[in-house]
This record gives C-alpha cells, sequence and structure tokens, in this order.
C-alpha cells in the first residue's frame, strides 16, 4: 500500500513538473521571432476565427506549426479577441506581440500627402494610383463628385484643405476627400474671423479664390503677404488682376507649357488679363500662408511684380518701374 502511495506522488509530481514545463515552454515560444524576413503587412478580414488566422500564418510562413500558438490563446484566451483590419508586422516581432497588435485593434496608417498649389484633378490622379483605398469615384466626372460631397458648386475646385493625411486600410477616396474638405473649412472659418478690416471680397470665398491665386504666384511664403497686397490694392481701384495663373488655370489641357500672345486676349472666365475683378474659383488649393496673406495683406504701395528667375519677385510701384524690372529679369534672360 504504501509502494502505491509513494508511486501516485511521483505521478503526481512528474505531472505537475510536466505541466510547468509545458506552460512555461509555451510562454518562451510565445516570445520567439516569427519567421519574417522584413517589415509586412497582415490584413485580417471581418469574420475570420483564431483558427483561420492561425492557419494564415502558416500559409505564411511565418511559423512552421500551429501548435505553441493554439496552446499560447488557450492559456491566454484574452488573445483570441482579435480584431479585422491591416497591420504592420516589423521583422523580429513575436506571437505574443502579433496577438497584443490584433487584440487591441492597433492598425497600420497609411497617409497621403496633398501639395499646395495642386488642382483637384491632380489630387483624383493622385488618389486613383494610390493602393490600399477603396476607389469609388475613378470613374465619376468632377461634378458628380462634388454632388456626392454636397458642394453646390460644380467645379470644386479649392475647398479642400491640402496636408498629410492618416487612414487605415479600406478607407475610401471619397471619405479623404470629406476629411480635406471639412479641414479647409475649418480653416477658413477661423482665417476668416481673424481677418483685416476694409477687404474687397464680399465673402469668404471669394478670399479662397484670391489665396489659391496667391499659392500659385509664389511657393515661397515669404512673400506671400506683400503678392496679396498687390492684388488687393489692384482691386482696391478696380484695376484688373493679370495674373498668369488664372489664364493657365483656364486653358485647361490646352496649356502646354507656355503663356502666349493669343491666350491673353482670349476671353474666358479665368483670364483675368480679360475680366475684372476675381476668376469665378480657385484655381487651385492653398494653404495655411495663403489664406493668411489673403485675408491680413501687407500695407505696401506695390501694383506690379515680376519673377527674378531664381523665386523670387521683384515689386514696383510704378508702371514704368515694372517694365524695367521686366527688361532686366525676364526679356534680357530670354535673349540670353
Amino acid at each position: 500500500m504504501k509502494s502505491y502511495k509513494v508511486l501516485f506522488a511521483v505521478l503526481c509530481i512528474t505531472l505537475i513538473i510536466s505541466i510547468t514545463s509545458l506552460v512555461g515552454y509555451t510562454f518562451y515560444q510565445a516570445k520567439q521571432p516569427l519567421d519574417i524576413a522584413e517589415t509586412q503587412l497582415l490584413t485580417i478580414k471581418d469574420g475570420t476565427s483564431f483558427s483561420h488566422f492561425s492557419k494564415q500564418l502558416i500559409k505564411k510562413k511565418w511559423l512552421d506549426n500551429r501548435f505553441w500558438l493554439r496552446n499560447y490563446v488557450r492559456l491566454k484566451p484574452e488573445y483570441a479577441n482579435i480584431k479585422a483590419g491591416t497591420y504592420k508586422v516589423a521583422k523580429g516581432s513575436s506571437i505574443q506581440g502579433l496577438l497584443a497588435q490584433l487584440v487591441t485593434g492597433k492598425e497600420h496608417q497609411f497617409s497621403v500627402t496633398f501639395i499646395e498649389g495642386t488642382t483637384f484633378k491632380e489630387w483624383l490622379v493622385q488618389l486613383n494610383a494610390m493602393d490600399n483605398i477603396i476607389h469609388t469615384i475613378n470613374q465619376s466626372s468632377v461634378a458628380d463628385i462634388a454632388k456626392k460631397l454636397n458642394i453646390s458648386q460644380s467645379n470644386p475646385e479649392g475647398l479642400f484643405y491640402p496636408e498629410t493625411y492618416a487612414f487605415t486600410a479600406g478607407t475610401t477616396d471619397i471619405q479623404l476627400l470629406k476629411r480635406a474638405q471639412h479641414k479647409m473649412s475649418v480653416e477658413l472659418d477661423l482665417a476668416w474671423e481673424s481677418r483685416a478690416e476694409l477687404l474687397p471680397y464680399e465673402n469668404k470665398y471669394q478670399a479662397l479664390i484670391m489665396a489659391s491665386i496667391i499659392e500659385k504666384e509664389s511657393g515661397k511664403n515669404a512673400e506671400h503677404g506683400i503678392i496679396s497686397s498687390v492684388f488687393v490694392n489692384r482691386l482696391n481701384i478696380k484695376m484688373r488682376l493679370q495674373t498668369d495663373p488664372t489664364i493657365i488655370y483656364g486653358l485647361g489641357d490646352r496649356y502646354k507649357g507656355d503663356i502666349k500672345r493669343k491666350h491673353k486676349r482670349e476671353k474666358t472666365a479665368y483670364n483675368t488679363y480679360r475680366i475684372n475683378g476675381l476668376p469665378p474659383t480657385p484655381i487651385a488649393m492653398a494653404g495655411k500662408s495663403a489664406i493668411h496673406a489673403a485675408l491680413n495683406p501687407l500695407a505696401t504701395d506695390y501694383f506690379y511684380f515680376v519673377s527674378n528667375g531664381n523665386g523670387q519677385h521683384i515689386f514696383s510701384t510704378n508702371l514704368k518701374d515694372h517694365n524695367a524690372a521686366v527688361t532686366k529679369y525676364q526679356l534680357n534672360r530670354k535673349t540670353q
């Protein structure tokens, strides 16, 4: 009888040691790096079971077998509640680390950057070329897209804020545009509330039109305030804006890199050499600096400016000085 008790005790001790060893080794295995040569993306679809997920890891050859993974989840059942999404899995990640990502639902954030001075059509091309978003408007006209965004104008140019937007996989193109549209609305409202007095705009949309022109005239934020002063000075005395970027925008696909005399003579809605005041819509997406400048122009007596060929502009208060600057910085350069 005594021998049976000893044998039973030995078996119990052996079993405890075996279980303890198995548990310990399971946790050890869970901390070992997956077989990933480089950082990769992992997409878990809606409705994916943990069993299917484990098979997915085998198929990707990140694991040789599912034994330790399944044991680990039996010991830590909270890690079975994985969430759908696309995750960035770094080289050296362990089962434990991966499951922690999937349970918290911390999806990988992609990003898209829209540049100041680009047009709505350029944004559409950029969106259409992007991976990891759902394309819903690539066959739609600009007017149809405007309707989907509840924009009253058939041409929504300028109504979107240029910056970098983070998003998760499965975001639609229209969702990104709505975010940029909302951001522009907020930024424009804030700028409008802190605008200078006696500006020649009837509303904030006209200010946005001006901001887009300023944006296209110079990529240097330091010049925006002074360029704004030139155009505001012109509007105040009913002088035409005569700005080349509006001609280019009005030409659309007909613009081939050079503005000809016939283009300046052509009367389009955007040719500010022929029309009075502002064009009917913005001509590009304006950034924060240009919007601020449009609503807070510097106080100057300038009515003219010309590029010096080095990314900056020469400003003049009268036509005589302006013509001299044109001769010096443009005509002479063309001759050379």
